[in-house]
């Protein structure tokens, strides 16, 4: 009677995978760029990547083939039954799940972003860039633009945080996922749970599985509470941020010195180009108005200056008792 395949098997099973997909990729890359050129190269080096993948995935699984990873440890793709191979919608949802959903859900955020960014919308400039150099995102990119617009500018920037939520929250998720499979021992790839597409042995093998299950155990056990201690310590950190920034509220319209006026007039927030008040310091040295460093640090954890990356808790806010 064949087992269920034990991570082990699964994640080295992944990396071969992985390393003849990154292989296809290189060769269609170079493919490509030959004869397309590095500017056309540069514009679809991703879709590249995904056809490359999508090729890989169409030969072996959706052909009803094990894959070479799967074949070089001896494993088989089985649907929640496991007394049958995946049907093949079942093999055409994974395969897509695993290649184009990410693809896809990875390029509309970041195109929201981008247009959120974006305080002046030039309608006719992006008629005109678009009409020129068309993009995988060409047709989605309008009804994107016409969206923001729709916002005011409250609302644009309320919308900024909930975009990194969402990015950050699919970290997370995989995070979890993998965690989740150290205990259980099945679905490596999110993919592969969402379609509940396990693995059973093809041959049996004289090893302790009882122990590597275990040991296994333990070390999702121990990447929860790590991912646990993480987010305990960015909450923590967002909730130092949200009482500074009330703190700066109240105190940003007190009246100020002739001196402090004096003193904000030669230096300005490069962020806002205004008098830099309540400012705050990066760790590596330089001063911003605190709203501004911290809408700053929504989006990126670098300074705007020099680049240097920092933790958003690092942040220092200055205020001076006279």
């Amino acid at each position: 009677m064949s087992k269920p395949a034990n991570q082990p098997q699964l994640i080295r099973s992944a990396q071969k995978d992985e390393y003849y997909q990154t292989s296809l990729r290189n060769n269609a890359n170079e493919a490509f760029q030959t004869l397309a050129g590095s500017r056309r190269w540069l514009q679809w080096r991703k879709e590249v990547e995904v056809l490359s993948d999508l090729a890989y995935y169409a030969l072996t699984t959706l052909s009803g083939y094990q894959t070479l990873g799967e074949e070089y440890v001896s494993i088989i793709q089985v649907d929640p039954t496991r007394r049958r191979i995946p049907s093949r919608t079942r093999r055409l949802a994974l395969v897509l799940l695993h290649t184009f959903v990410p693809y896809v859900l990875d390029k509309l955020l970041v195109c929201i972003e981008r247009e959120l960014e974006l305080e002046d919308l030039d309608s006719q400039n992006t008629q005109r860039d678009t009409a020129l150099t068309w993009s995988p995102m060409s047709y989605i990119k309008p009804w994107i633009q016409r969206a923001v617009r729709m916002l005011n500018s409250q609302q644009r920037k309320s919308l900024k945080p909930v975009v990194f939520a969402v990015q950050q929250g699919i970290t997370i998720l995989n995070r979890v996922h993998v965690a989740l499979f150290y205990i259980s021992g099945a679905f490596y790839h999110l993919a592969k749970r969402t379609s509940g597409v396990s693995y059973l042995r093809v041959q049996g093998m004289a090893v302790d599985d009882k122990g590597i299950r275990t040991s296994y155990r333990l070390l999702g056990c121990v990447s929860l509470l790590q991912l646990a201690i993480t987010l305990a310590l960015q909450f923590n950190s967002l909730r130092q941020r949200q009482r500074a920034r009330q703190e700066w509220t109240q105190h940003r319209n007190l009246p100020s010195s002739p001196k402090e006026t004096s003193s904000s007039r030669s230096s300005r927030c490069i962020l806002c180009l205004e008098e830099r008040r309540h400012s705050t310091t990066t760790p590596c040295g330089h001063l911003f108005c605190w709203e501004c460093i911290t809408e700053w640090c929504n989006t990126k954890t670098e300074c705007p200056l020099c680049r240097e990356k920092f933790q958003p808790h690092r942040l220092v806010f200055l205020r001076s008792y006279r």
